[in-house]
């Protein structure tokens, strides 16, 4: 059995940031459908380390996440697990779009003029959260974009797929160990829509039962069954 224990709907053009502990599950909803959830991890015990993109695709062999994927630090721990996942297909190769990216898709609204129907951008976003805990640009590391499926043409030019927009589409992460969570509701960089797209998320903190020795994301290949052996040790003497 799981238990809520809190629920926030991050609005859209927006930015949040929490600190999650090892045995919690964050469940994220795309509430309307359309939204790009960008979100950065980080060891809130040693800021220098962070989430790594080219660790977490190679040693899984894919170039997607989804259910069973985990999502690797720099140190070769696991931060967390993809346990359940109704989209299918997240993004971790495309960073994130900054200011002059937003104004030249959809022009400059700030926020003293347009209020809650801003251009935000994610490049900022992240830097307004990263500045709480003491960090700024030089400490960015490579982001996540949920509910943002990218495909390939013949030419290799990559693009969103619209088509794969699921409203009420949902992931859950169960962390392996607290991390830090730095997260925005702002564009995908590749975002092609005429106007700019407002999608809020809605978050969910929840109970995690323990983990089973059949648990999918433990046996998804060797490569993890060793980042969770890294895990076990880091926090052996914790």
């Amino acid at each position: 059995m799981t238990e809520t224990l809190y629920q926030y709907t991050v609005p859209a053009a927006a930015h949040w940031s929490l600190r999650i502990r090892r045995g919690t599950t964050l469940r994220l909803t795309d509430v309307e459908g359309g939204a790009n959830l960008g979100m950065m991890l980080y060891n809130p015990e040693d800021l220098l380390e962070k989430y790594n993109a080219p660790d977490t695709l190679k040693c899984q062999h894919t170039f997607k996440l989804t259910q069973g994927n985990c999502l690797y630090s720099d140190m070769g721990r696991i931060f967390c697990s993809i346990t359940e996942d109704s989209f299918g297909w997240h993004d971790t190769v495309c960073g994130t779009a900054n200011k002059a990216m937003v104004q030249k898709k959809w022009g400059e609204k700030n926020y003293q003029s347009a209020h809650n129907e801003w251009h935000q951008n994610g490049y900022d976003s992240f830097l307004v959260e990263l500045a709480k805990y003491g960090l700024n640009g030089k400490d960015l590391a490579s982001n996540l974009n949920l509910f943002s499926k990218v495909v390939v043409d013949n030419e290799g030019n990559l693009s969103l797929d619209a088509k794969h927009i699921k409203a009420g589409a949902n992931i859950s992460l169960r962390f392996e160990m607290d991390t830090l969570v730095i997260l925005h509701t702002c564009p995908h960089p590749l975002n092609s829509e005429a106007a700019y797209p407002y999608k809020p998320v809605h978050c969910e903190l929840m109970t995690t039962p323990p983990m089973p020795e059949d648990d999918y994301c433990l046996n998804f290949c060797p490569e993890n069954r060793r980042g969770f052996e890294n895990n076990r040790l880091y926090h052996f003497f914790r």
